[in-house]
């Protein structure tokens, strides 16, 4: 495997440098600024001032739509071991990965609807989401059941003639709270008595659709991540046409792995910027402040955990590089071992690599005076987003186990100290 960056990517990625320096690190205090002044105003769900200005430049730099690869659509987009490198980057600032169009949900979103939605379907919601016109939300996840077993989704579709009747309360609709937020994918069960894993299909849902309640935001460790947001949504009766049922009925667990495999790594990349931040962050303060009669960083506690920092991340880099590079070689069902790796360890580690600034920090560290509590709480949703800990976690354990499963007629034999 070779991970050496390609003469385009590092082209893109000086240039990626050179736009966050130029454009996001300085306007980082005035995004936050803005929410606060809309919050005040009534209002805490309006888009940014600021993000909306930097799109276009972004796009003039050819720094968009950078997570899509092998798209006629999207002829910008970089294969999984090149976007790599540049997600990263994005993921040390919050906000960064919107500015280039490329930020969740809706790159998973796009891509879901680029590999399995019809041509018709592109046309109406993927073009305006590529340009950046409109946002999009997930729906999958329900408050009433433990949605990490997907097989307990309750929530209907129900063909009625041409038309589904989808009937359901959905959480953690991550971007419903969006005002640009125009359209769904909704995951829901349209036959109980089939097989486990072909009740469920997906469908497209445009956001306006009469029936759809956005009932509530639910907060993050006290953030409520506007003008983003994660909300309830309540599906009545709504009814969509026949062909907005991507792939056929049954087909919903296909078109999930499809999904969630780039979504999960698209994660762990901007987790390891995240981790980059923070170890930036921490390794300034400490040189910075003095106490005892000498500076903070020459204590020695502070080397083993700085030392330990940069090993996880690089670590964890790796291994999201390979996952990459799986992902683009062999196809992320091959992969799966890889990205269920990179799923539980990369959050992992920046939450710890967060909580080390954050101790670094003092008092300063919980505050809203540095980026790190809000970074902190993202990355901590992270261990649940997408599947948690000990749903990877069972996976990568039966991949092993299955390894070195005894072959019929083979007798394991006893280990025996030599003569």
């Amino acid at each position: 495997m070779n991970f050496d960056y390609t003469d385009k990517v590092k082209d893109m990625r000086e240039r990626l440098l050179a736009f966050m320096d130029e454009h996001i690190y300085p306007n980082e205090a005035r995004f936050f600024a803005e929410i606060a002044e809309n919050r005040k105003n009534g209002n805490a769900w309006l888009p940014t001032k600021i993000v909306e200005e930097l799109k276009p430049k972004a796009r003039a730099a050819g720094l968009w739509n950078l997570f899509l690869p092998s798209s006629a659509r999207a002829p910008e987009g970089l294969t999984n071991l090149e976007y790599a490198p540049m997600c990263e980057i994005m993921g040390r600032v919050v906000f960064a990965s919107e500015v280039f169009n490329c930020s969740a949900p809706d790159t998973g979103n796009m891509e879901t609807l680029e590999r399995y939605a019809s041509e018709a379907i592109k046309d109406e919601w993927m073009e305006p989401l590529l340009r950046g016109e409109i946002r999009s939300a997930f729906l999958m996840t329900e408050p009433a059941v433990a949605s990490s077993d997907a097989t307990n989704i309750e929530c209907r579709i129900e063909r009625d003639g041409d038309e589904y009747v989808i009937n359901g309360t959905k959480w953690w609709s991550s971007g419903a709270g969006d005002p640009r937020c125009q359209v769904y994918i909704v995951m829901g069960k349209t036959n109980p008595d089939a097989p486990r894993h072909s009740q469920q299909s997906m469908i497209v849902v445009p956001a306006n659709t009469p029936g759809i309640e956005v009932v509530r935001a639910l907060s993050v460790f006290g953030y409520d991540d506007a003008p983003h947001g994660h909300m309830e949504v309540k599906l009545t009766n709504v009814r969509v046409p026949v062909g907005n049922l991507m792939l056929g009925e049954g087909r919903g667990f296909e078109i999930a792995q499809g999904r969630l495999g780039p979504g999960r790594i698209h994660h762990c990349m901007r987790s390891i910027g995240a981790a980059e931040r923070a170890l930036e962050l921490m390794c300034k303060r400490l040189n910075s402040r003095v106490a005892f009669g000498k500076p903070v960083s020459a204590q020695s506690v502070w080397h083993e955990r700085i030392a330990d920092a940069r090993c996880r991340i690089e670590m964890a880099r790796l291994l999201t590089l390979k996952a990459a590079y799986m992902m683009d070689t062999v196809g992320n069902k091959i992969a799966k071992a890889e990205i269920a790796m990179i799923k539980v360890v990369a959050p992992n580690m920046a939450c710890d690599i967060i909580d080390m600034a954050i101790q670094a920090h003092g008092g300063g560290g919980v505050s809203d005076d540095f980026p790190l509590a809000y970074s902190y709480a993202g990355q901590r949703t992270l261990r649940l987003a997408d599947g948690p800990d000990e749903v990877h976690r069972v996976s990568i354990a039966k991949l092993e186990l299955a390894k070195h499963m005894a072959i019929k007629g083979e007798v394991d034999m006893p280990i025996t100290r030599g003569s």
